[in-house]
């Protein structure tokens, strides 16, 4: 057990003009990290969340240590909970300076700076509530950047409904998705919201649009309980372990 929370997580700050300020981010490297090599990126909303109540750097070392995965890196990046709405949500003030700032800003300093692999295939984004709203959005703004999405019960209303709606086609587009069957009733920023609903049609409007889609429903709520126990799946989705 030991070897798993031996984790090693670089702190970064990162500059930006499409944002007041540089921000935070935290960037896991796997074991036997060499820059030698190349590996795949794990970008993640909520980055604090991601590794103090998603525990994603132990799960990662488990995986990659126990199940033979594929190494790859995890950069966790920091939000303002003040800000969060509105750099999140589709209707946010500051949502569209995030995104630029994400994709021209962000990338290219983690990219820069580390052995990452620059094709679309090897980035995931990964979010929880409305961090998985903006990742989707951003998968949507950026196909040829992001083509997947990691969703813990996504926060996609009716914008996000509109928008999936008005894709000619969506093929490209790879995403997993969990939601909790418990989910029903879930109080947020914005109001109170029917979560299950809200990811089923948004699978609906998926599948219709031919989405790579993996899809599914569990018992739990709109915490960290549920979504720390789905995680691992999520991450064995994108990085499957070899075949023996």
């Amino acid at each position: 057990m030991s070897d798993y929370v031996k984790r090693t997580i670089i702190k970064e700050e990162v500059p930006s003009i499409h944002l007041d300020s540089s921000r935070s981010v935290k960037v896991y490297v796997p074991p036997g990290y060499n820059e030698l090599l190349s590996y795949p990126v794990v970008y993640c909303q909520d980055g604090n969340d991601f590794f103090t109540m998603g525990r994603i750097a132990t799960i990662a070392n488990q995986l990659i240590l126990d199940e033979g995965i594929e190494p790859f890196l995890i950069v966790g990046v920091s939000v303002d909970r003040n800000k969060r709405t509105s750099e999140y949500s589709p209707a946010g003030s500051r949502n569209r300076a995030y995104k630029r700032f994400f994709a021209e800003e962000l990338l290219p300093y983690i990219e820069d700076r580390y052995p990452v692999r620059r094709e679309p295939a090897a980035r995931v984004l990964a979010g929880d509530s409305l961090g998985g709203t903006v990742s989707l959005h951003l998968a949507l703004d950026y196909p040829d950047t992001f083509p997947q999405v990691l969703s813990l019960s996504g926060a996609f209303f009716q914008s996000t409904q509109d928008q999936l709606s008005a894709q000619p086609d969506l093929s490209w587009l790879r995403i997993w998705m969990v939601v909790g069957l418990d989910e029903t009733d879930v109080e947020t920023s914005s109001g109170t919201f029917d979560f299950v609903y809200w990811n089923r049609l948004a699978k609906q409007h998926l599948e219709q649009k031919r989405a790579v889609l993996s899809y599914r429903e569990k018992p739990g709520t709109h915490v960290w309980g549920l979504w720390q126990k789905e995680l691992p799946d999520g991450l064995r989705h994108f990085f499957p372990a070899p075949l023996l």
